[in-house]
């Protein structure tokens, strides 16, 4: 073989992506597990959620069950989807299926030598965790519904009404949108919907500039695709949520690069908000997801029953207005 073509070998195989099933595994105290890599290692003595290569032939389902099996001792007796990341280290590339085990038997030991540690969600975000997991820690630490709030509140009460009762129904992460109000209006609105959250355990993020959410004390921003576009940096540090409105794989790639913690991706369907606008559909949607290295939401025809087909199709969860907002 030519030196040529040795050279050409040898970069298509550190391109080609080590298809890895991982598993999130909570207890009944809300702890995460993960383990630390042997020394010798590649990128040893992080630490990771458990899991390991596919063998030829083998399913995701399958390679999560023997590798947790092997590696920590338990039996996953149940799992769905959480996010899929590949990510491009200088020697390899690795693509991740991670899933959320939702039901397991067993005691969890290191089958392998590796130190094991149980930690909650918050203390994730910290720890030394291998850089293509960190994407996991953002999953994890987000819900799977994000309520757009509705049309710009002519009467506050009843625009309060409505949020309370959406966080009556479970709601844990909110978008307070309401262009048309002055800076005075929009954070009366504010006070008194982060009142209303910080009740139920809810995050408020501000469509809005995001020094309005350092004054407010919001808990986070929410970027328009032309904020996103004119920045060069991420805008507030790591104490804070940021997600961003996509419509494209370079608006993802962009969301990514600045360590933005989510994005918002739209429209998956036909919307009667933007009826010019030419959905991606669900095939394209999962496309553009599989590429992104950050948590996504499907947003635009979303109603509460997608949220398997979403989350099915490589999504976080589901984002909406309409069918979240409720009737008061």
């Amino acid at each position: 073989m030519s030196l040529s073509a040795t050279a050409e070998s040898w970069r298509n195989t550190i391109n080609r992506p080590i298809h890895v099933a991982v598993a999130v595994i909570q207890n009944a105290a809300g702890q995460i597990l993960i383990s630390q890599r042997p020394a010798h290692l590649h990128q040893g003595g992080l630490w990771e959620f458990p899991g390991g290569k596919l063998e030829p032939d083998e399913t995701v389902s399958q390679a999560l069950k023997r590798e947790i099996h092997e590696e920590i001792g338990l039996e996953v007796r149940a799992h769905l989807p959480l996010i899929r990341i590949t990510h491009h280290y200088p020697d390899r590339v690795v693509l991740l299926d991670v899933h959320r085990v939702t039901q397991f038997a067993g005691c969890a030991e290191g089958r392998e030598g590796q130190l094991l540690r149980w930690l909650s969600p918050e203390q994730l975000k910290n720890h030394p965790l291998l850089p293509a997991d960190r994407p996991i820690v953002a999953a994890i630490n987000l819900p799977d519904c994000y309520l757009i709030t509705g049309a710009d509140p002519l009467d506050q009460r009843q625009f309060l009404l409505r949020l309370e009762q959406s966080l009556m129904q479970g709601v844990r992460l909110v978008q307070l949108r309401a262009k048309s109000l002055a800076q005075t209006e929009f954070f009366l609105l504010a006070e008194a919907a982060l009142k209303l959250c910080r009740g139920y355990g809810a995050r408020l993020l501000l469509n809005a500039a995001p020094d309005w959410v350092e004054q407010l004390a919001a808990d986070g921003v929410h970027l328009t695709s032309k904020q996103l576009s004119d920045l060069n940096e991420r805008p507030l540090d790591c104490d804070y949520l940021i997600g961003a409105s996509c419509h494209s794989a370079d608006d993802l790639a962009r969301a990514s690069a600045l360590g933005l913690d989510f994005a918002v991706l739209s429209p998956v369907l036909p919307t009667a908000s933007h009826p010019d606008a030419q959905p991606l559909g669900w095939r394209q949607f999962g496309v553009l997801v599989e590429a992104a290295k950050l948590p996504v939401y499907a947003l635009g025809g979303m109603r509460q029953g997608m949220l398997d087909e979403a989350q099915g199709n490589g999504a976080q969860g589901i984002a909406g207005i309409s069918g979240f907002w409720p009737v008061p």
